[in-house]
């Protein structure tokens, strides 16, 4: 079996993905086991929170591959990126196209293809800015507002999330290099593996038309949810899984 590797975005980390993981091998129907699923940090986040931030997206990727391999994780992946995940995904990809099985990126969006004011909203700077501060439930709330569209159900989360913020906290110099990577990060050709975009019509950061015009551009597959926010892991786990499950098999 090809194992999963499944990237975090901005400032977050991979306890963010909940329970996810395991909605996600439910799923699969045991065709995924509990070693395929490996959920690694972006260095400055996380278990790597000590670590200094790269301010390019490269660099991110070649870092969190590099743990993986260290550890003794052999390529080829199966890689499912949210957002700067996403971004870090693409690198890898078109970087080692060989150990690169299949991409699933879920509400990113990138350069040349989306203008600046989609691949961040105007509406979401103020927040994405409290990025840049210390942690606490305020600022998690916020962060959860912005990402969530079922946001007033999902507020069980916020003691967990403000926990994880005071236990790994992300530095202001790391947050800002994250921002930086995701501003900069461009990528016009197509990566060479079968490739899937997922996004939530509900986006509030991101404006979901960045995906569709990136699977327009690349000829990528892409499904739409009809109301889940820019964190579709957390909006509706099940439905994401489903996705990746019809479009792997078919």
């Amino acid at each position: 079996m090809t194992t999963w590797v499944f990237l975090r975005g901005l400032t977050r980390e991979a306890r963010h993905w909940s329970d996810f993981p395991a909605r996600f091998r439910a799923t699969f129907d045991g065709e995924v086991a509990p070693d395929d699923i490996l959920t690694p940090d972006l260095p400055g986040n996380g278990r790597r929170w000590h670590e200094p931030s790269p301010c390019s997206v490269e660099a991110m990727m070649q870092s969190c591959r590099g743990e993986l391999l260290r550890a003794g994780h052999a390529p080829p992946f199966k890689l499912l990126a949210l957002s700067l995940g996403g971004m870090v995904a693409v690198s890898w990809a078109r970087r080692y196209p060989d150990e690169c099985r299949a991409l699933v990126l879920i509400s990113t969006s990138l350069r040349p293809w989306s203008p600046f004011h989609e691949r961040l909203r105007p509406s979401s700077w103020l927040t994405a800015l409290r990025l840049l501060g210390s942690g606490g439930t305020a600022r998690e709330r916020a962060i959860l507002e912005l990402t969530s569209a079922r946001a007033a159900e999902l507020g069980e989360v916020l003691p967990a999330w403000t926990a994880y913020a005071r236990e790994s906290p992300v530095s202001r110099r790391s947050a800002l290099c994250q921002l930086l990577a995701a501003a900069r990060f461009r990528c016009r050709e197509r990566p060479d593996v079968p490739l899937l975009l997922l996004a939530g019509a509900g986006d509030r950061l991101v404006n979901p038309r960045c995906s569709q015009v990136l699977a327009h551009a690349w000829g990528a597959d892409l499904a739409l949810h009809p109301d889940a926010g820019h964190d579709l892991p957390l909006d509706d786990s099940d439905w994401v899984a489903q996705a990746v499950r019809r479009w792997s098999r078919a």
